[in-house]
C-alpha cells in the first residue's frame, strides 16, 4: 500500500464504512523500535463516523449503533473537524476508572460512565489517511479530541512491551495490542502489523444451547458453548456456569427462549467422559447459533472442553460466524 496521501476533494468521499484492523492472538508482546504498545480496552469495538452534523456510530460489522448510545454521539459531535473517521473504543469505565465490560452490558439504561477512546484516523476532511504510517495517522487525533468530554485518546507507548504488558495486566487491564509503527491501516486483516496480548485467557464463543438450574438457582444453570473449526462445522467447547448474577440469568434466559431449537446446532453430539457432568437431554435444550459471550477461562483440558470457565458478557457487536477457537 502507498505511503502517499491522497487527495483532497471529491477524489477521497468520506468512506460509509471500513472493515476494522484485526488483531493477531500472540503469547507475547513484540519488541523493538518498530513497535508501540496500547492498553488493550474492555469494550465495543466501534467506528466514528462524522459527517457534519451526521454522527454514526459502527460495529465492527457495519451495524449502526448510534440510537444506543446517545452520549457517546453527543461528545462526537464536538470534535474539531468537518468530516472524520474514526476507530476507536466504546468502554463503561468503573470508579477506578478502567474499561469494564460488565458495566457495559449496563450502559444502555444509563448506569455507566461512557468514554469513546479513540485510536486511529482513517479519513480526516477529505484526506484518505488510510495508506499513512499508523504514528503519522495517530498525530493527527489528539487536536480532534483535546478537552472534549466523553472522548479520550488511547495513547501509545514504546517498549519494552514485556514490561509495559506485565503493568497493564498490575492495574487490571485485559492485556495490550502492539502495532507496527510504519503500518498503513489495512481493513479486516491479520498479517500481525497488530498483536494483541492478553492478561488472562479470554475469548468470544457461540452460544449453542443452556442447561436448567438445580436448587435455587434461577434462569439457567450453564452456557453451552461452541466455536467454528477451519471447516465451517460447529464444534462444542464446553459450558459456562460461574460469573452471573440474578439479574443476569434472568435477562439472558429471555434471550435464549425465542432462539430454542430441537435440533443440536453442533456438528456431533459431545462427548464428556472425564470432569464435569454429562450432558442429559431432559435438562439441555439448544438454540440456534445467533448469540456470542465472551468468556474467561483458566485452559482447555484434552477433552477439548474448557476449564474453569467464567462469564464475561454477551457481545452483540460480534458475529457468530466469525469466532475460531483462538488457543
Amino acid at each position: 500500500m502507498s505511503a502517499k496521501r491522497a487527495k483532497l476533494g471529491p477524489d477521497a468521499p468520506l468512506p460509509k464504512f471500513v472493515k476494522p484492523q484485526l488483531a493477531k492472538l500472540a503469547a507475547a508482546a513484540p519488541e523493538g523500535d518498530g513497535w508501540v504498545y496500547e492498553p488493550k480496552l474492555d469494550g465495543y469495538r466501534i467506528a466514528a463516523r462524522i459527517d457534519g452534523k451526521n454522527i454514526q456510530l459502527l460495529t465492527r460489522t457495519g451495524l449502526d449503533w448510534s440510537s444506543k448510545y446517545p452520549a457517546a454521539v453527543q461528545a462526537l459531535s464536538k470534535i474539531n473537524a468537518k468530516a472524520a473517521y474514526i476507530d476507536g473504543e466504546l468502554c463503561a469505565v468503573d470508579e477506578d476508572g478502567l474499561p469494564n465490560f460488565n458495566l457495559m452490558q449496563n450502559a444502555h439504561v444509563g448506569e455507566a460512565n461512557l468514554i469513546y477512546y479513540a485510536f486511529d484516523l482513517l479519513h480526516l476532511n477529505g484526506e484518505d489517511l488510510r495508506p499513512l504510517p499508523l504514528l503519522k495517522r495517530k498525530q493527527l487525533l489528539p487536536p480532534l479530541i483535546a478537552r472534549k468530554n466523553g472522548l479520550h485518546f488511547n495513547q501509545h507507548f514504546g517498549g519494552p512491551g514485556a514490561d509495559f504488558l506485565a503493568a497493564s495486566c498490575k492495574i487490571g487491564l485485559e492485556g495490550v495490542v502492539a502495532k507496527r509503527t510504519t503500518a498503513g491501516y489495512m481493513t479486516n486483516d491479520r498479517s500481525g502489523s497488530w498483536i494483541k496480548v492478553k492478561c488472562t485467557k479470554r475469548q468470544e464463543f457461540i452460544v449453542v444451547g443452556w442447561t436448567d438450574p438445580e436448587g435455587s438457582r434461577v434462569g439457567f444453570g450453564a452456557l453451552l458453548l461452541g466455536y467454528y473449526d477451519d471447516d465451517g462445522k460447529l464444534q462444542f467447547a464446553g459450558r459456562v456456569g460461574t460469573g452471573f448474577d440474578d439479574k443476569s440469568l434472568i435477562s439472558i434466559l429471555k434471550q435464549l427462549k425465542p432462539l430454542a431449537v430441537k435440533k443440536m446446532p453442533l456438528a456431533k453430539l459431545p462427548k464428556i467422559t472425564g470432569r464435569g457432568k454429562p450432558l442429559r437431554p431432559a435438562t439441555t435444550h439448544w438454540i440456534k447459533p445467533k448469540l456470542v459471550a465472551e468468556v474467561n477461562y483458566m485452559t482447555w483440558d484434552k477433552e477439548g472442553l474448557l476449564r474453569a470457565a467464567s462469564y464475561v458478557g454477551i457481545r452483540n457487536d460480534k458475529c457468530p460466524q466469525e469466532v475460531r477457537r483462538e488457543a
